[in-house]
This record gives structure tokens, C-alpha cells and sequence, in this order.
């Protein structure tokens, strides 16, 4: 006889085996893992994808995204030739989706083979994301290790008001 985890999903390690010891990590490092971040999926036409905690959206005129992602992703290269992108916010049940594109949990046969997704001029969105926007790739400049993407907003589709994935000093949280 076997046992049957009645809860799906596996955990082999309670901490990440190849983080950096916190006495060796540096202190921007620790500053940033203390501020709560929203959890977002970017994706481009291609596609390609990338989960990212650093966006912030710029009110005005007209509105702005700005973000901090990895240089060397798919999703950068993505996004160059496209000129443009969607950004989705994640929600509590996206946990498992936001560590497939952050490259930390398995996707066999790509980042797009399961899930649902909604096809948009600005890349693929979860078909069950609560809101997303559509951005035009206006600049992006090296700024610490990352590239700052600076965007014009053309387009915002909200369809629900989901609870938001937060991250915060390595792990996921959600508002209660």
C-alpha cells in the first residue's frame, strides 16, 4: 500500500536550496525582499513570457508602465521585436503559473501548453486573469542587474476584481 497526498502538489524542499545564506546576502537585497510586491505575467507576442514583481503604472497623459526585468529572457527578445506586450495582474490561484514562468516549477511542453489563455494583439493572457493591459515598448535603459522598461498603457481590460498574489521575502501571500 502507498500513500496519496489528498492535497496535490508536491513540496520537496521548505526553503530554496540555492538561495544565498541571509547573513551573505546584501542589504539592497534584503531591503527589497521586505516590500511586498504584486505578481505579474508578462508575455509578448511569440510567445514568450516572464513573471515579474517589480511594475509600477504611471498616471497620466498619457499613462506609463514601468518595469524591471532580466535582459537575457525570451521575453526581452520578445518584446524588442514586437514593441509590444501584455501585462496581467496574478491572483492566489496563479501560483502554481507564476513559478512556471519565473522558471521555477516544470513546464513541459512549453510555459503556454496548459492553462487557458486569451489571445490579444499585446501577447497571451490567462483566459481567467481578473484585468490586464495592453503596452507599446517606449524605452528601456540597464538599470542595477535589470533592464527598465518604460511603456505607454493603450489599453486596459478589467473584468473582475481578483485579490492580488503578493510576494514577499521569497514567498507568495495573498490578502485575507
Amino acid at each position: 500500500m502507498f500513500h496519496v497526498n489528498p492535497n496535490p502538489g508536491a513540496e520537496i524542499h521548505h526553503t530554496d536550496p540555492f538561495a544565498v545564506p541571509p547573513d551573505q546576502r546584501s542589504p539592497a537585497r534584503r531591503l527589497r525582499g521586505r516590500l511586498a510586491a504584486s505578481v505579474t505575467l508578462w508575455t509578448a507576442p511569440g510567445p514568450a513570457g516572464l513573471t515579474v514583481s517589480s511594475t509600477l503604472v504611471a498616471e497620466g497623459e498619457p499613462d506609463r508602465l514601468l518595469g524591471l526585468v532580466d535582459p537575457e529572457a525570451d521575453l526581452w527578445t520578445a518584446i524588442e521585436e514586437a514593441g509590444r506586450f501584455a501585462v496581467a495582474p496574478l491572483g492566489p490561484s496563479h501560483r502554481q503559473l507564476a513559478d512556471r514562468f519565473a522558471g521555477l516549477f516544470p513546464s513541459p511542453g512549453g510555459l503556454f501548453a496548459t492553462d487557458a489563455w486569451t489571445d490579444t494583439p499585446y501577447g497571451p493572457v490567462p483566459a481567467d486573469a481578473g484585468s490586464w493591459a495592453g503596452c507599446r515598448l517606449d524605452t528601456a535603459r540597464e538599470y542595477g542587474w535589470a533592464l527598465l522598461v518604460e511603456a505607454t498603457i493603450e489599453t486596459v481590460e478589467i473584468v473582475t476584481d481578483t485579490p492580488p498574489l503578493l510576494h514577499h521575502r521569497g514567498r507568495y501571500h495573498q490578502l485575507s
